[in-house]
């Protein structure tokens, strides 16, 4: 009966912590590196201050889930028989490949509030592409991962090295969400509203960067960092968004598709 409870409960963590990744995943890769859309592209898409506070509250959303997949694995500790490393990246591949499927369902066809690629003319080939690779594959293994053995026995001890490794991964990936990274030569820098842009000069002077491109009103700008220079400092001067994945002008074209 214990052993019943305990499988019932332990792939939760997992899957709560998948979820997260897969959000962090999205945002990360495609919001921020790519740009193939953001959350609300398919709204007010002209408006990039509105889609990065748009971003940052799924992102903002995604820790929270982050955070009661993480509480779940610590409490995990303390139950009878505890829980297989297995088990655990059985539930991480499971949450990160829902994940996709929720999004595709409910963002790109229900709500179409955004699709992969919000430039292409067959938006539905990618969205399919990107259901199978990232939804359906990552689910499909996972549960085969979550299964009994091959000499039908379930295992149930739970490795500390297991839990330390889904702890790193989540937090590492939260972490490149928000955080300025180093050594990347362009970055994109939002300042608050209201802004001058002769303070917008001296924040980048003070982070000894060069500007690239300003848009009209001169608190959205994307800069060239010197050699090994983090954006971090800018934040101090007024900065709300520093992106390490930074691209040139250009590439915002595709934001107002």
């Amino acid at each position: 009966m214990a052993n019943t409870a305990s499988r019932r409960y332990h792939p939760w963590p997992g899957y709560m912590l998948g979820f997260a990744l897969g959000g962090f995943f999205d945002g990360i890769l495609l919001h921020q590196i790519l740009q193939w859309h953001h959350l609300l592209s398919a709204i007010n898409g002209d408006d990039i201050r509105f889609q990065v506070a748009a971003d940052g509250y799924f992102h903002a959303l995604m820790y929270v889930i982050a955070a009661v997949g993480l509480w779940m694995l610590w409490a995990s500790r303390r139950t009878p028989g505890g829980m297989s490393g297995r088990l655990l990246f059985g539930g991480i591949l499971i949450g990160f490949g829902a994940w996709h499927i929720v999004d595709a369902i409910l963002s790109h066809w229900l709500l179409g509030i955004h699709r992969i690629r919000m430039d292409s003319s067959s938006p539905l080939f990618w969205d399919l592409l990107w259901l199978g690779l990232f939804g359906l594959v990552p689910v499909v293994v996972g549960w085969m991962m979550s299964g009994p053995r091959d000499d039908g026995s379930q295992a149930v001890r739970s490795p500390a090295p297991a839990r330390a490794m889904a702890t790193l991964l989540v937090l590492g990936a939260g972490a490149l969400g928000i955080w300025p990274l180093r050594g990347s030569e362009f970055a994109t820098v939002l300042f608050a509203p209201g802004t001058g842009q002769e303070q917008v000069l001296r924040a980048l002077a003070s982070a000894d960067a060069q500007l690239v491109w300003m848009d009209g009103s001169g608190e959205l700008a994307v800069l060239r960092l010197a050699n090994g220079q983090s954006g971090w400092e800018l934040f101090s001067q007024g900065a709300i968004l520093v992106s390490g994945a930074g691209l040139p002008a250009g590439c915002f074209n595709n934001l107002r598709t």
